[in-house]
């Protein structure tokens, strides 16, 4: 039995993840916490979501009291907070020998110097930063279990890298374009006017500079094209990549190239068969459907995930289950 704890609980992943870790019968939940300062310390969480009235918890504020207890008493931390909030915990979690599963975007990147540029900070611990490992779950298993410190990818990285990462060998000097469009709650849960329900239409953001960017390639190893949108609905992402592969490659080469997720049970691959969104919501899935063009050598390839399940919550579940080698469900 291992005791997690959960900080930044109030949050749509969160509590999500929360939910997850609850229902695992060989996980318990040292406890639920968000920010001094937050409102929703004292609540319970059933108060905010009522859909997880089974869960009789309430949000402790993250106080010194509060981080000598779940050092005390836990053995991992999932930090679901800010990139620089995350900065800090999770460096002072992990230095006092817990196993950390951030969420944030705060240790995703190898280099010091991506930092200042995509997230507006100076990393201050890179040997940290070097012990920590990038949280895909199909690719990364090994190091996942055998590290303390676990960078959950982002969700359009998870999309968009699943889908790409068992082509890597076939791709051309072309970069991948990849267009894809997310729920609102990848926004978060605070009030904004651009994310209101009634505002959000379907639109681009982050046009050829958005954080997740340089995240895909330095995993893929290739520079590529990204742009998000910006959905009316509540959760999920499709993803639509047009990628140009290599002279002579053929549709058995890539069948043969996304062989590699038959042993892995949540992702599923058809050959001429296109996911939506629909079909993943609320689960751990991640479906991909492709095409290919033997005359040009173009691929469209398509992948689904539900953004705060396999984009966040459900993948840093299974990390947190490879890391203390139970059985992925």
């Amino acid at each position: 039995m291992k005791n997690i704890a959960i900080i930044g609980a109030s949050g749509y992943t969160g509590a999500q993840i929360t939910s997850l870790i609850n229902a695992e019968m060989d996980l318990t939940i040292q406890g639920l916490y968000v920010s001094e300062n937050s409102l929703d310390k004292g609540k319970a969480l059933a108060e905010l979501y009522p859909t997880y009235s089974h869960i009789n918890l309430c949000l402790s504020p993250l106080n010194d009291d509060a981080k000598a207890a779940i050092v005390e008493q836990a053995d991992a931390v999932v930090l679901a907070t800010d990139h620089v909030v995350s900065l800090h915990l999770a460096a002072w979690f992990y230095q006092q020998g817990l196993a950390v599963f951030d969420l944030s975007g705060a240790y995703r990147f190898e280099a010091l110097d991506k930092y200042p540029k995509w997230y507006g900070f100076t990393h201050e611990y890179p040997q940290v930063l070097a012990d920590a490992v990038y949280g895909l779950a199909e690719w990364n298993a090994d190091k996942i279990a055998t590290s303390k410190m676990i960078a959950v990818p982002g969700c359009y990285p998870t999309a968009s890298l699943t889908a790409l990462k068992p082509l890597a060998n076939m791709l051309t000097d072309v970069m991948p374009v990849i267009n894809a469009v997310s729920g609102v709650t990848g926004a978060g849960r605070k009030a904004q006017l651009h994310t209101s329900f009634c505002e959000v239409s379907l639109t681009p953001y982050g046009v050829l500079g958005h954080r997740h960017q340089p995240e895909i390639a330095t995993q893929l190893g290739q520079e590529v094209i990204f742009t998000p949108h910006l959905g009316n609905f509540k959760r999920g992402i499709l993803a639509t990549i047009t990628v140009q592969l290599a002279q002579g490659t053929t549709a058995k080469d890539i069948e043969a190239a996304y062989q590699c997720y038959d042993n892995a049970p949540l992702v599923t691959v058809k050959q001429n068969q296109f996911p939506k969104v629909d079909d993943v919501v609320q689960t751990p899935n991640c479906l991909i459907g492709w095409k290919f063009d033997p005359e040009t050598n173009y691929l469209v390839v398509t992948s689904a995930i539900d953004n705060l399940m396999k984009g966040a919550a459900s993948q840093a579940l299974q990390c947190i289950k490879i890391h203390f080698n139970e059985l992925l469900k």
